[in-house]
């Protein structure tokens, strides 16, 4: 079926993304009955409110998803992700949540997740390039994943 009202767009406005986000939503929510389900945003800003550093992904359905975790350049390796992180895990697990899942890249920081306790539990290997996609799982509350041993970027 032909359609000439699509358009492929490269810039996605805030409200179609919210849009499409609430619609899919709607949809996951009436197929499951599960209806929890609540955007997570973690932020340390400065004095004048710029963002530093900061996490923001969602929880729904007893697990809680990181879809993004930044911490400026100039301020890593001084436990402000482990600290946006702690503080993310502990907001799922007040929202009822047993588990967190999160992806990375190889060439970004699967080491820092391993430490947090975080385990792997899948791969898609080049993408991009001769990079690997790496997905985790961590129990809330309970025993930490056991690591299988940091990739690179530790």
């Amino acid at each position: 079926m032909a359609d000439e009202s699509l358009c492929v767009e490269d810039e996605v406005r805030d409200e179609d993304r919210a849009f499409l986000n609430e619609q899919l939503y709607r949809f996951n929510a009436t197929a499951t009955g599960v209806n929890d389900g609540q955007w997570l945003a973690v932020l340390a800003r400065d004095g004048e409110g710029q963002i530093r550093a900061g996490l923001h992904g969602w929880t729904w359905g007893g697990a809680g998803y990181v879809d993004t975790l930044w911490v400026r350049e100039d301020l890593r390796g001084n436990g402000l992700g482990t600290q946006l992180l702690a503080a993310a895990e502990a907001e799922a697990a007040r929202r009822g949540c047993r588990e967190m899942h999160l992806t990375t890249h190889s060439f970004q920081a699967p080491g820092f997740y391993w430490r947090q306790g975080y385990g792997l539990i899948g791969e898609l290997p080049g993408w991009p390039g001769d990079t690997t996609r790496l997905f985790f799982r961590k129990a809330l509350g309970g025993p930490a994943a056991t690591p299988g041993g940091p990739r690179s970027n530790a």
